[in-house]
Parts: structure tokens; sequence; C-alpha cells
């Protein structure tokens, strides 16, 4: 029986240093959303005003979907022995 082969992901350590990599990118953005050092904002509604709107509005969303696509999960869901 052939070896299986081991991919860069398979370990653990390298799944961390994905994880921190892009936990610290994150940071990284969202301490360039200061305003007024590197850009002027132009808010059209007076949440946009908030520091790292748009991150954390983008992660409630997909929190929401996943959420949504649970329950979704339930109607659309075949017995495990549809094809059989």
């Amino acid at each position: 029986m052939a070896a299986e082969r081991k991919y860069w992901l398979d370990d653990p350590r390298n799944v961390k240093k994905v994880f921190w990599g892009v936990c610290i990118l994150c940071a990284l953005v969202g301490l360039l959303d200061v305003g007024g050092f590197f850009y002027e904002k132009h808010p059209h509604i007076p949440a946009e005003r908030i520091w790292n709107f748009y991150g954390f509005y983008g992660f409630v969303s997909c929190w929401l979907l996943v959420l949504a696509a649970k329950q979704l999960r339930k109607l659309v869901m075949r017995k495990e022995d549809f094809y059989d």
C-alpha cells in the first residue's frame, strides 16, 4: 500500500500559523481604518463613522448567513439513503 501524501495543512503547527497570520492581518487592516491618517472618509450614514464598521458589519452578516443556512438545511435535507 502506497504511503498517503502529506499536505502542509495536515500539520497542526501550520494551521496555527495560518490562523494567527489571518488574525494579525485583520488587526492591521482594522488599525488602518482609523480615520484621518491614511484617507478621508465620506460616510453616507452615521453608522459608517464607527471605527471598523465594515469589518463588524461583514462579520455579523456572515454569522447571520450561517445561522440562516442551518435553518434552511432542515427544509431541504434529504434522508441519508435517498439515492439508494
